[in-house]
């Protein structure tokens, strides 16, 4: 069995490489610029990602491509037209990409989405499910809910296997953005103003996800299914930060300050939305996922922040 990786070089990606040359598995890396970490032979150097990359030599002989390449969030994006921009990585190189691979009779094709396809919060008690119509909010959410449909027309038409997967959060060694920041600051010592949250969020571990993600790529009920998938144990905002601190041995000092006065906060400070997913609920039924394939998360919430704050601390 021989896989592609597409965005070999990112957290996901190179986790991903890592377990499956642990394995004993062959592995083609795909990648924009060569991985210091991995032997040149295994890597693939691919442009640009859109509708005319050729993906003729990283498909040869590959039976599984799992593809998490992708044009993520833009804090600051100077593009004028950024869902033109989205579509054109997310979902005409995704669908590009998928036709070649049916084309080079590859067997599986799994495809790293977003849960911000199901929407962007929940009501209290109330999960996403894989049953749920798609809320797409943003450009990026729209862009991979346009690139899972058109997946589903390929596997209809070329008979490939293609699996969708719905991460929420993902957090771990090497974790960059907000995350890494909020780490940084439970490291130091600094008060936070988070000591009254009350709302639940589901995440999910680096190596949960990879887990669960090489369980799709070889379990024969998988084929044509879409997952969301999480770490099965939702927390608040509170006991995230709470959490990191004890990973960390700090003692975390939190100011019980009310989500409506956070809110307003926020709303003076141009940062509304980024309050409103400290305060909000996204939770996450990953029943489908347990029953399915029997899959249950190797790393629990407990350990998964131990190892991302480790990593923060040796980096």
């Amino acid at each position: 069995m021989s896989y592609l990786v597409t965005g070999a070089s990112g957290l996901v990606g190179q986790q991903v490489c890592r377990r499956l040359l642990h394995d004993g598995v062959k592995v083609r890396m795909a990648v924009r610029t060569p991985l210091s970490d991995f032997k040149e032979g295994q890597q693939t150097l691919i442009g640009s990602m859109d509708g005319s990359t050729d993906w003729t030599q990283a498909l040869a002989d590959v039976h599984v491509v799992i593809h998490l390449a992708a044009r993520v969030h833009v804090m600051h994006d100077t593009t004028d037209k950024p869902l033109d921009e989205f579509r054109r990585v997310n979902v005409l190189g995704a669908c590009h990409l998928a036709r070649q691979a049916a084309a080079a009779k590859v067997k599986r094709f799994i495809f790293i989405s977003s849960v911000k396809v199901n929407g962007e919060q929940t009501q209290a008690g109330h999960a996403f499910t894989e049953q749920d119509e798609p809320d797409p909010q943003d450009a990026y959410a729209l862009s991979k809910h346009e690139a899972e449909q058109g997946l589903r027309q390929i596997a209809l038409e070329t008979g490939m296997e293609v699996i969708i997967i719905r991460p929420p959060l993902v957090y771990g060694p090497g974790v960059k953005a907000n995350f890494a920041a909020l780490i940084r600051v439970v490291q130091k010592g600094w008060p936070l103003p988070l000591g009254a949250i009350h709302n639940q969020r589901s995440l999910i571990a680096l190596d949960n996800l990879v887990d669960f993600i090489l369980t799709c790529a070889s379990h024969p009920q998988a084929a044509n299914e879409t997952f969301l998938i999480c770490d099965g144990h939702d927390v608040s905002t509170t006991e995230l930060v709470r959490g990191l601190a004890l990973a960390a041995g700090k003692h975390g000092w939190l100011i019980p300050v009310p989500c409506g006065l956070l809110l307003w906060s926020g709303w003076v400070l141009g940062r509304e939305e980024a309050v409103k997913r400290l305060c909000g609920n996204l939770q996450i039924d990953h029943t489908k996922a347990r029953q399915r394939l029997g899959w249950k998360p190797p790393v629990t919430v407990e350990e998964g922040l131990r190892r991302a704050v480790q990593d923060n601390f040796s980096a």
